[in-house]
């Protein structure tokens, strides 16, 4: 049986009016799903105040109400208990109810703009092929030792955080490696959490279209390190320029690491070919099978937790080399006529810069580089322009097209795109707005040796146009395409 004061352990009350002795059977935020004896937790969210639904909550069952702002009338029976910040409360309230499931695991958040997918998703290979039992919290899936499921959110709500560490701890996992979004940071999704470590990989332009200003979504990032506690390790990328302020202040223990910078942590790219790279790590050469010099900042990292976690050097080394690369980043086919398809998730502009240079970077000039791109909709408008220039003073040929234009209109997306090209590149580019006929068009403009980008999804399988989702999969699509070309 649980107990409501039980799972209120550690969460900062202002008030409580009722019995807070009451058995409860579940915690809710959505009052739809709010049954007989459960806890209805009223949450301010970007598009609804929960505060408006505690009477429906009531009237479903509701045994007790956590709000910040007290309803006018009491309903005899139930518990009203105030507090100050209900985010909050829920991420304590659901690791007391599981049983606080992340002091059972060693569990590590990687945060930052670009990378966290990478880094967590090889993290969980590495330690998988180590022999341990491991989980894996992605934007891509969610891993409970063998078993996979969905992925709706890159930091999903703090119940169902809870709820698949908790399947972690019966599944006897060891090691789990997390995505930490700002989003989930500010949301206080990750609160109650005991982290083993945090992992730091960049911060460049993004979800600007959430947080008010750049400054803000990096004290959002820093406060995650903030509250990392003393047992913890803090590893923060230092060639990058916020490098060093996501550690000022944190109790946990300091690591560093670096390509250009002095670090505890450091790598020298001796080889970058299209089959992989050839790195130096703190002396010791190691292949991997990723591509480009920001695949040689996330090996390092990942390098770097490996052997925080208490894997010996030969041991990290070993596994390093055996990784293979995440869907949709940077994940690559060569047709029979020798045209070189990559798909990428890049959908910020030094995300797609950094992918362009690792292309210039392996390719002899002589081949074109043709890349299809676009930019999402409700989304961040700022980067608009500048994914526009980059692509098109990077690439021989852009073709701009629709990304997930969810409710905005795809052609005034790629209009705002298209104003941030240089006069210089105007010829370079071309708009067709279905996402299909301009990777269909890239196939068809590519000759023997060339290369085409298709940037933004990667390993989404699906385009939202006006709210509805229809199959979509940027890998498949050009492989199918290529594949008839070929015939």
């Amino acid at each position: 049986m649980i107990v409501l004061k039980d799972i209120l352990f550690k969460v900062t009350l202002e008030s409580v009016t009722g019995n807070p002795g009451v058995p409860v059977n579940a915690i809710h935020f959505d009052s739809r799903k709010v049954g007989l004896n459960d806890v209805f937790v009223a949450l301010r969210g970007t598009q609804s105040d929960g505060h408006a639904f505690i009477k429906k909550a009531v009237d479903q069952g509701a045994i007790a109400v956590i709000c910040e702002e007290l309803p006018e009338d009491f309903v005899n029976g139930v518990t009203y208990v105030q507090t100050s910040d209900t985010a909050q409360a829920l991420a304590i309230m659901a690791s007391n109810y599981y049983g606080n499931p992340s002091a059972n695991l060693k569990l590590v958040g990687i945060t930052g703009t670009n990378g966290k997918t990478t880094i967590a998703t090889l993290l969980y290979q590495l330690f998988t092929k180590a022999g341990f039992k491991t989980g894996l919290l992605s934007t891509v899936k969610v891993l409970v030792a063998e078993h996979e499921y969905p992925a709706t959110h890159t930091t999903p709500d703090s119940l169902t955080i809870n709820k698949y560490l908790a399947e972690m701890n019966e599944a006897g996992v060891e090691y789990c490696f997390m995505e930490v979004s700002s989003h989930g940071i500010h949301q206080k999704r990750s609160e109650g959490l005991q982290f083993a470590g945090g992992i730091f990989t960049n911060l460049t332009h993004d979800h600007l279209d959430y947080h008010a200003s750049f400054a803000e979504y990096r004290d959002v990032k820093k406060s995650f390190f903030d509250n990392l506690p003393k047992s913890a390790f803090a590893l923060s990328n230092i060639d990058d320029r916020n490098g060093q302020v996501m550690l000022q202040n944190t109790k946990a223990k300091k690591v560093t690491y670096a390509l250009k910078s002095y670090a505890d942590y450091r790598a020298q790219i001796l080889e970058n070919q299209l089959s992989g790279l050839l790195l130096k790590i703190n002396d010791q050469e190691v292949w991997v099978k990723l591509i480009g010099s920001f695949n040689a900042y996330n090996v390092l990292a990942i390098y770097a937790a490996a052997e925080l976690l208490g894997l010996t050097q030969l041991e990290a080394l070993q596994y390093l080399s055996e990784l293979t690369s995440v869907s949709g980043r940077f994940q690559y086919l060569i047709s029979p006529k020798k045209i070189t398809a990559i798909v990428d998730y890049a959908h910020t502009p030094d995300a797609l810069k950094n992918v362009l240079e690792t292309i210039n970077d392996i390719r002899t000039k002589n081949e074109k580089l043709i890349t299809v791109v676009g930019c999402g909709g409700d989304r961040d408008r700022t980067k608009r322009p500048k994914m526009g220039r980059i692509a098109a003073a990077l690439s021989t040929q852009v073709i701009f097209t629709s990304d997930n234009p969810r409710t905005e209109n795809p052609e005034a997306i790629i209009e705002e795109i298209e104003k941030g090209v240089e006069p210089v590149d105007y010829k370079k580019t071309l708009s067709i707005t279905s996402r299909k006929q301009a990777i269909k068009t890239a196939c068809q403009m590519a000759e023997e040796n060339d290369i085409i980008l298709i940037a933004g999804k990667g390993h989404e399988t699906y385009q939202e146009i006006n709210g509805v989702r229809t199959d979509f999969d940027d890998f498949k699509i050009v492989n199918e395409l290529l594949t008839q070309l070929n015939k």
